[in-house]
């Protein structure tokens, strides 16, 4: 996304940079019957969107802590080849994957349509927006005119921008549209004016750093840019023939990511392990905001709702990224989250 997985947006095919393990059947109902029937655990795959950040804390958490282990599951969580998670997913070379709404509905309305479906989200509700550098005087998306926005060319980035434009009374021609050189906040300074970030990760990074930025939040902006980022995707051959897999795995993320809503700090300090290449600090800043956004609004963790799919997809059409609606439950199922 931000450098949070959002900018590896292009579905294509891709190589993953080691093989990955495929499931072995037989699975029983606990790791101790497993043990004593003298069987495996069942591996899972998950492929991440991006490298590993705070939004997939609850997976490492359940991966730390045993809780995959406890379900009879040998859980690898690996990083994608660019752009490739839901091609990967829909071919077979990965059980679980991390993706996105609008990924999603592409994904499914393409003229190959790829058979994935979102079964859990992993954030309630939309937390990027765009940003500016604190000393221009850049603070609605109608000042987007006669600026460079830096981006990262996904399918739906410009219809967003003008979308929001739009209805602040700004002319979407007047905005310079370049694809980011990965270079970072830095360069709202002096290269680009406008770039798009998520909260709970790249405003974080501009607080250390004491980089002064204006936050206009997306959901404010336009309640239909209010979608799911990122979910959690499986391909419809393993909904079909693994179901009790799908709701081992989830019953056991869903208890790490309300161990990560409980214990930020804890959980933080589980992902460094993980992902040292981040401060802990940085980690722990991100993990106490994420906290309050895993299960905002829901008592279930993971659940999502038709009117959010509905309302993004419509969103879609209008703005020409998809040519014809799709039916949300095509595209997403609360099915295999425990209740």
């Amino acid at each position: 996304m931000g450098n949070y997985g959002i900018f590896v947006r292009k579905i294509a095919v891709g190589i993953l940079a080691a093989a990955v393990a495929a499931g072995l059947s037989g699975c029983a109902d606990t790791a101790s019957e497993k043990a004593a029937e003298g069987e495996s655990p069942e591996n899972v795959t998950v492929i991440l969107d991006y490298v590993a950040n705070t939004n997939h804390t609850g997976m490492y958490v359940a991966l730390d802590q045993g809780y995959y282990k406890e379900d009879g599951m040998d859980v690898s969580i690996v990083e994608p080849t660019e752009g490739a998670t839901a091609t990967l997913i829909a071919v077979g070379k990965g059980d679980f994957g991390i993706s996105y709404q609008e990924d999603v509905t592409i994904a499914r309305t393409s003229a190959d349509p790829l058979p994935v479906k979102a079964v859990a989200a992993l954030i309630q509700h939309n937390t990027s927006g765009f940003v500016t550098y604190g000393d221009k005087d850049i603070h609605s998306p109608k000042d987007f005119e006669g600026k460079t926005y830096a981006g990262w060319g996904g399918p739906g980035e410009e219809a967003v921008l003008k979308a929001v434009m739009a209805k602040d009374g700004g002319d979407f021609s007047k905005l310079d549209m370049v694809i980011s050189d990965g270079s970072g906040f830095e360069a709202l300074k002096d290269k680009v004016d406008v770039m798009w970030f998520f909260e709970g990760w790249d405003n974080i990074k501009c607080r250390l750093n004491d980089f002064p930025i204006n936050y206009m939040e997306l959901r404010q902006l336009d309640k239909r840019l209010d979608y799911y980022t990122p979910v959690i995707i499986a391909s419809e051959d393993t909904l079909k023939n693994k179901p009790e897999m799908t709701k081992k795995f989830l019953e056991a993320t869903a208890k790490g990511y309300r161990y990560a809503i409980e214990h930020p700090k804890e959980s933080a300090e589980i992902l460094h392990k993980y992902a040292p290449d981040y401060s802990l600090e940085m980690l722990t800043m991100s993990q106490e905001y994420l906290a309050g956004k895993y299960m905002e609004d829901t008592k279930r963790w993971g659940e999502m709702k038709d009117s959010v799919w509905d309302n993004y997809t419509d969103f879609l059409v209008e703005y020409g990224v998809i040519e014809e609606d799709i039916p949300a439950d095509q595209c997403y199922t609360n099915e295999f989250l425990p209740q």
